[in-house]
Order: structure tokens, then sequence, then C-alpha cells
């Protein structure tokens, strides 16, 4: 269970090694790091920096795998109801 991602896939794509894509996003290249090996989950403004780095969405680079080994990206669906 956690948050899978296809950062390093996406960083090699478009040339950047771990310190620009830190640079670029405000981070350090220990947290870009801990991030790809799903060592670290980055807060919701990380993500969005990031993806916007790549000009992609949050859910296209960071999936969240639940226990029964289910893909979905990150956004559950609330439904109401009714009796």
């Amino acid at each position: 269970m956690g948050l899978e991602n296809r950062l390093k896939e996406y960083r090699a794509r478009n040339n950047l090694n771990q310190s620009d894509l830190g640079k670029l996003v405000g981070a350090s290249r220990q947290t870009i790091s801990l991030i790809e090996r799903g060592d670290y989950s980055p807060s919701v403004i990380l993500a969005l920096k990031i993806a916007r780095v790549f000009g992609t969405t949050v859910e296209e680079l960071f999936l969240y795998e639940e226990q029964s080994g289910n893909m979905s990206s990150g956004y559950f669906l609330m439904t109401e109801t009714k009796d």
C-alpha cells in the first residue's frame, strides 16, 4: 500500500536530474529522491508544482495503491445514497 509515482520516467523524458527538478519546485535533491523511491509522500502543493513543471496532472504522476492491489488516482468519489 502506498503512493506510486512516475517521477523518474517524466524526469528522464525531460532530461532533468533530481537536483534540477528540485530547484524548479523549491525542494532538495534528497526530497525528490525520497519521493521517487516511495519513501516520502509530497505535500499537495509540492505535487502540484511537480506536475506543473511537466505540463501534466497530479493524477498522471502519482497513483495510490490500495491494499487490494487496485491502482487508482488520488481522487475518491463520495456518493450520497438516498433512502
